[in-house]
């Protein structure tokens, strides 16, 4: 797909559109099937007393089952957790260390750079600076004319 392309806008708008609208249905949908199934589960369990506590019995039962499940799901998320935290103890720290290391080593390199070249070099060219300037204001040198 092409960025910036005006053609390319209008031909997925309406795309979007109808697929949004086509989404809309399909959750009214499902929302309308669940209240109807709700409706008729109502009127069904209010008509016998025995269905209701029958009813009622298998709601919890799956209910329990449930609870089990997450149970599970939590368990197996907390072993996970915790095999997360060891991988980062032993796999990253060494290599953030490392990092760390070599950081320091180049930063010992700028410093001995910095030191060695950098500083004589500016110091030569501050005298070099002086002594033009002090041959400029003698007469013995001076600087072409630009203009």
């Amino acid at each position: 797909m092409v960025y910036n392309d005006p053609m390319a806008e209008k031909t997925t708008r309406p795309q979007r559109k109808s697929r949004l609208r086509r989404r809309l249905v399909l959750y009214g949908g499902i929302l309308l099937l669940v209240l109807a199934a709700a409706a008729a589960g109502l009127v069904f369990l209010s008509r016998d007393e025995a269905q209701t506590r029958v009813a009622r019995d298998i709601f919890l039962i799956l209910l329990a089952l449930e609870f089990m499940v997450v149970g599970a799901a939590l368990t197996v998320l907390v072993v996970q957790l915790a095999r997360l935290i060891l991988l980062v103890e032993m796999e990253l720290r060494p290599m953030l260390e490392n990092a760390n290391d070599t950081l320091d080593a180049l930063r010992g390199t700028t410093m001995f750079l910095s030191e060695t070249l950098v500083e004589p070099v500016m110091k030569l060219q501050s005298s070099l600076a002086g002594i033009q300037r002090v041959m400029e204001v003698l007469g013995m040198f001076r600087k072409p004319f630009k203009g």
